[in-house]
């Protein structure tokens, strides 16, 4: 994947730029080491990753003239290629592309397997010497010469790698071959090693292929997140008319006509029509999403059964897509914490392998066995120590993971938030928006009740009809403060509106409507004139609750939030209803602690509200008083975070708004919730795609996942060498049975990666 994205960072003209840039030439760990190191070397660079399963490195460097061809100039001297920029990816390939060298090399070593075989049975079978010279030759020199270029930079470099391994086995097991052919005597058959070296040489290309094949699948969910963006919009002229535009050429206001079935095409406000939503692609939620005039469209989403016509918000780099995408690219890029253990073996395996080759020869002389076969165990202790399963270990696993995390819904930021979050023993919650809906709801409405000396003046049969004027006493009051909310945006009065609403009643415009700043507002309705707003500012006007007085003090214990509706009167301010607010707890809230804490992980909410109505919603999720941290200001949430963390516990804070922050950058880990603000998303190091808690859990279980396997792909990795490396030393394997291991190790390593793709979110 050859690929250059030059990210700006606008904040400052000092700031460090970012350069992504293809690598081409890379076969194993020690190439990754010596990249860094090349690109490391170069005055401004400031830090440089190197990934061998994207074949990509990502360079941070200090503004400076033509520092890109520097850069590129640094990476072609350590004997790799810089690639040419490319801004898509490329196409699902044929499962078979790139198949033919290793076709050509099986064909040409297959006659010289078949002869060992028949070995095997009795049968001599064996070529003539000049007949095996004719088919392992060009497999040594013409489909091996990648090895002896790349092997031949990395001689001049002073450093080694997998490809000058493999020259060196291969071309002593070749030029062995030769020297016993040469120098025996006419007419004499001698047995030749041609087919190790052929057989070497062709299954390390197959075991590249193998490798490459597997490497695509890495890359499916960036394939499939890029499928997602069309390539047309119908956009509306000012004459109404439909224009087929290319996406790129859309400009934001643009109205643009999605029709039904189609992939809306970028980021905007509905305006017209209804329909209902296709979002799994981008938030893993299988269900269809209601779309209604106000609403938000996202590009790549699919459209239902409805033209709609939307008014575009964002196009390019600014929309949610490119957002998903660009931190799924910067995920797989990134390198874990644990690589660092790899870089320092593969810094000097390959001398160290050198040396043991090297002594394996002296070794054999030295107890009498001959040239021949103490050059044929230093081949076979080449070849199996080729690192390539090091080097993808670690990126392997990290790109199946974040790939197969990002389709349900959880785009995790960086390599480090990753490998940190296995580790987590304590998740701290915002309370608002995060695990309630953040929008307040009228949980009562109160009116006052008959006077004592009214109820008692009433008849026995008019008790009823009493009960009735209350309820119609209450419809009226509430149709009051609809009319006075009804031009309101705030939270509190759009739920006084919806209450109204769900109730059947018409909402009529009020007269004279005032809205006084941080109280409430005041009007007219009908020929009477109302006020409704905060206790506080009915305490400023002298109200008397009266009889609301008690319902007004236990629902403030309740820790709801009060408002009252007054009526002026030639008597003065009269109490008509008492409004009390609250948040409602998510559907899956309560389910979703229960399940971490099912984890053995400690949950704790951080709320600003008072500690009344702080603990009574931790008792509606299910939480304890000491899970439950009231009274917190905005600024002191990162404090709390901070002392959570004390004493060596692994912090998780998952929030959603402007405020969070700060606490999300000072956990070990932050999770944004995607349906809260830019701010938070940029801060955390997990983002979930929708407002569903059960993803929090999700992403701690991927993430354990993931690293279980990095775990177990470093073990193969290391124990193939370990226990390779010895054996071909001590004669036990033939540089035919190394070559088939060293292939069978990076595979395995891969396929072991692959097995995250079957990961699904649990619900328990």
């Amino acid at each position: 994947m050859a690929r250059l994205i030059i990210h700006l960072m606008t904040t400052s003209t000092t700031s460090p730029l970012t350069l992504d840039l293809g690598v081409g030439g890379m076969t194993c760990a020690s190439c990754v080491s010596r990249v860094e190191k090349a690109l490391k070397k170069v005055p401004g660079v400031q830090d440089a990753t190197v990934n061998l399963a994207t074949e990509s490195a990502r360079v941070s460097y200090a503004p400076s003239p033509q520092m890109d061809a520097q850069i590129r100039r640094a990476v072609r001297n350590a004997g790799y290629e810089p690639r040419v920029a490319k801004e898509e990816l490329p196409e699902d390939l044929s499962p078979w592309a790139g198949f033919a060298p290793v076709a050509i090399g099986l064909l040409l070593s297959a006659p010289l397997v078949v002869p060992m075989l028949g070995d095997l049975l009795g049968k001599h079978w064996m070529l003539p010497a000049w007949q095996q010279f004719l088919l392992a030759t060009p497999v040594q020199f013409i489909l091996g010469a990648r090895f002896y270029k790349a092997g031949w930079h990395a001689l001049k470099a002073l450093t080694g790698n997998m490809d000058l391994l493999v020259a060196i086995g291969t071309s002593a097991g070749w030029g062995l071959s030769m020297w016993l052919w040469l120098s025996a005597e006419a007419d004499t058959m001698v047995h030749l090693y041609f087919e190790a070296s052929a057989v070497v040489v062709t299954l390390v290309l197959l075991g590249k292929w193998l490798e490459a094949r597997a490497k695509r699948q890495t890359t499916a969910a960036i394939r499939a997140l890029h499928a997602l963006r069309p390539e047309v919009a119908h956009v509306l002229q000012g004459t109404g008319e439909e224009t087929d535009l290319p996406v790129a050429e859309v400009l934001l206001g643009d109205r643009v006509v999605v029709r039904p079935g189609e992939r809306i095409p970028m980021d905007g406000l509905l305006q017209e029509g209804q329909t209902q939503v296709d979002e799994s692609m981008l938030t893993g939620e299988p269900l269809p999403v209601t779309k209604q005039p106000g609403d938000r469209l996202t590009g790549g989403s699919i459209n239902g059964d409805g033209r709609v016509v939307l008014k575009v918000s964002a196009v390019g780099s600014e929309s949610v897509l490119a957002h998903i995408i660009r931190l799924v690219e910067d995920a797989q890029a990134a390198k874990a914490p644990i690589q660092r253990l790899v870089d320092q073996v593969s810094a000097v395996f390959v001398p160290v392998v050198l040396v043991i080759a090297l002594a394996t020869v002296l070794g054999w002389l030295f107890v009498g066995a001959g040239v021949e076969t103490a050059l044929i165990h230093a081949v076979a202790v080449l070849v199996i120590a080729c690192p390539c399963a090091l080097g993808l270990a670690t990126p392997a696993a990290i790109m199946a993971g974040t790939g197969v995390a990002a389709k349900n819904g959880i785009l995790i930021k960086d390599a480090q938030a990753l490998e940190l979050a296995h580790k987590v023993d304590t998740v701290a919650f915002d309370k608002t928006g995060t695990l309630t809906v953040g929008r307040p709801k009228l949980v009562a409405f109160i009116v006052p009740p008959r006077s004592p000396a009214a109820r008692e003046s009433l008849p026995p049969e008019g008790a009823l009809a009493a009960a009735a004027d209350a309820d119609a006493d209450e419809a009226a009051q509430l149709a009051v403060a609809a009319s006075l909310q009804s031009g309101s945006e705030h939270p509190l009065a759009r739920a006084v509106v919806a209450a109204a609403q769900e109730r059947g009643m018409t909402v009529a415009q009020p007269d004279g409507l005032r809205a006084v700043p941080g109280r409430g507002s005041e009007g007219e309705v009908g020929v009477r004139s109302y006020l409704i707003g905060s206790l506080r500012w009915m305490d400023e006007l002298g109200v008397d609750l009266g009889a609301l007085a008690p319902q007004a003090q236990r629902l403030q214990g309740e820790g709801a939030t009060l408002a009252l509706l007054v009526e002026r009167t030639t008597a003065g301010l009269r109490p008509r209803a008492l409004m009390a607010f609250a948040d409602e707890p998510k559907p899956e809230a309560k389910q979703a602690l229960a399940a971490l804490r099912a984890r053995g992980i400690r949950v704790v909410m951080i709320s600003g509200d008072n500690q009344g109505a702080a603990l009574a919603m931790g008792a509606r999720l299910g939480l304890g008083a000491d899970e439950v941290l009231a009274e917190v200001l905005p600024g002191d949430k990162a404090t709390k975070v901070a002392k959570l963390k004390a004493g060596g516990h692994t912090v998780v804070m998952v929030g959603d708004g402007v405020n969070d922050a700060p606490a999300l950058a000072a956990a070990d880990v932050g999770m944004a919730m995607g349906t809260g603000t830019d701010v938070a998303m940029h801060a955390a190091g997990i983002t979930l795609m929708r407002g569903d808690l059960a993803l929090v859990a999700g992403a701690l279980d991927i993430s354990h996942r993931t690293v279980i396997k990095i775990r177990q792909n470093l073990f193969w990795a290391f124990a193939y060498n370990v226990a390779g490396i010895p054996l071909a030393a001590l004669g036990y394997l033939s540089p035919v049975v190394a070559g088939a291991a060293m292939a069978l190790s990076s595979v395995s390593v891969i396929s072991n990666a692959l097995l995250l793709k079957r990961w699904q979110l649990k619900r328990d």
